[in-house]
């Protein structure tokens, strides 16, 4: 069975896998420079790589459903259900998690765009596939394209937050 939007969610899922990789190697070669990771550093490290993989299960779950030969009906409320529940679940627990990691919540144009854009797109993805409205690949595909970008613009935020810590207060000489 050929699955609407199979090539694009594996675009998506090699993007969001790739992303991954350059994450950790940014903050990997910061260590490697002898700077000793703060704890925003390993929060950071950490949270960008939980959503990415989450974000690439979403995005490899429709096809991976299709191979059983799930009706393309099922197949799209199983994974907006498979996928929303654990995203939502990150994205309204982030700033929790932030606090108790790093001392300090999100700032406010992160919570705003990560957390509550990310979140909107998240439910309204899994409102719509849920009542069977039509355009079920693209409402589907649209909210992990932008949990994706709002994850990419809160990691470039947190990075500029890194980048101005001053690093002689953290080598590990």
């Amino acid at each position: 069975m050929d699955l609407t939007g199979a090539s694009f969610l594996y675009t998506l899922a090699a993007l969001m896998i790739t992303f991954a990789g350059f994450s950790a190697l940014l903050l990997g070669i910061r260590q490697a420079a002898g700077i000793q990771p703060s704890p925003l550093d390993r929060y950071l490290a950490k949270t960008a790589l939980t959503q990415l993989f989450t974000l690439a299960a979403g995005a490899l779950l429709p096809p991976l459903l299709s191979l059983y030969g799930v009706s393309e009906t099922w197949l799209w409320r199983v994974s907006a259900v498979v996928f929303a529940l654990p995203m939502l679940s990150l994205l309204l627990t982030y700033p929790h998690r932030r606090r108790k990691a790093v001392g300090k919540g999100p700032p406010p144009i992160v919570f705003a765009v990560f957390v509550v854009l990310g979140s909107v797109a998240t439910l309204a993805m899994l409102a719509w596939i849920l009542a069977g409205l039509s355009h079920q690949p693209a409402v589907y595909i649209s909210a992990l394209f932008i949990n994706f970008f709002t994850l990419a613009f809160a990691f470039i935020k947190a990075l500029d937050v890194i980048m101005q810590e001053p690093a002689d207060s953290r080598r590990g000489d």
